[in-house]
């Protein structure tokens, strides 16, 4: 007789290792946007990082011979390749000029709480008691987290604007996101959807080669990095994850990225986080931890789905849990 249980908690591996490719991803991310974005603007970085995602992605994508995703998953492609990959981008870069790295960290990450309340308002997902505390205990350390790192008196309306719009691209990208994969792989969702937010940044095209002339080596290799690895894979595994998962559930996983950011900010950069930044990092961890869990019935209860997709409607249907 076999084991449902056994058998959804060996399933979950692979979804909950891409979910953990594309957090240590993002948070690296950090460090190179802090060197590649002292010699690009805003636009022109994210249009960089965006033609080499888009290239990476365009070759696996013709190894593969995945070919264009169907009709149905087009109007969320192009959604989430516009809010996310373009607005949120472009934003992003330009917020963190305005305002220091800890006051950006604590209003972008209002984007979780966004997407559990768009996933559980246009996707039907529910917020089960453990989602919501872990949320609330994430979202407690980082803003631990961003009070630890703020500068003196650095943050400026205008910047703090910024992040929020980042933050609500961020969200929509990802609600969006979701029920293209029920008709598209995930890399399909992630290439097109690179490729429409290279499209809307093709504006900044004379800024890039302009600063791309004159920058130094390594500002140049950092933004082929961010491209290559935070975009094209991280996003693809991001992807393969949501498939598997809740909107909400995944969006609570990127709190590990402040932490992940503080950890690797002392290993690379040689920044030594305080007492109070660590406090605010485990805390991150923590709400992550009680966010992902999931009750021992729920996993009885939800374990005999086919690949835990959303139907065309993007409702949740029963499904094995995921990462």
């Amino acid at each position: 007789m076999t084991n449902p249980t056994g058998t959804t908690h060996r399933s979950r591996w692979p979804a909950l290792a891409a979910a953990a490719v594309t957090v240590v991803l993002w948070a690296s991310a950090f460090v190179s946007i802090r060197s590649a974005g002292t010699t690009y603007s805003p636009g022109a970085l994210a249009l960089g990082r965006l033609l080499a995602g888009s290239l990476a992605l365009g070759c696996v994508l013709l190894v593969r011979r995945e070919g264009l995703p169907p009709r149905a998953a087009w109007p969320g492609i192009a959604v989430s390749g516009l809010l996310w990959f373009g607005v949120y981008m472009v934003v992003l870069n330009w917020g963190e000029r305005e305002v220091d790295a800890g006051t950006a960290a604590m209003v972008v990450n209002i984007g979780p709480v966004l997407i559990a309340l768009l996933g559980a308002r246009l996707l039907g997902e529910a917020l089960p008691p453990r989602l919501l505390a872990g949320m609330t205990v994430s979202f407690a350390g980082a803003v631990t987290v961003g009070l630890s790192m703020s500068g003196e008196g650095s943050a400026s309306a205008l910047g703090v604007l910024l992040c929020l719009l980042a933050a609500v691209g961020y969200a929509g990208g990802v609600v969006a996101q979701k029920p293209a994969l029920a008709h598209a792989s995930a890399l399909q969702v992630t290439t097109f959807g690179a490729l429409v937010g290279t499209v809307a940044c093709l504006p900044f095209t004379g800024q890039l080669l302009s600063e791309a002339a004159k920058a130094p080596l390594a500002a140049t290799l950092n933004m082929v990095y961010l491209g290559v690895f935070p975009t094209a894979l991280a996003f693809t595994t991001w992807a393969y994850a949501l498939a598997r998962t809740t909107a909400g559930r995944m969006g609570a996983t990127t709190y590990a990225v402040p932490a992940l950011v503080v950890l690797m900010s002392w290993l690379v950069l040689d920044e030594v986080p305080g007492l109070l930044t660590l406090a605010g990092g485990a805390l991150c961890l923590a709400g992550v931890a009680v966010s992902r869990s999931r009750p021992r019935r729920s996993v009885d209860r939800e374990g005999g789905s086919s690949r835990g997709r959303t139907g065309v409607s993007g409702r949740r249907r029963p499904v094995k849990p995921g990462s």
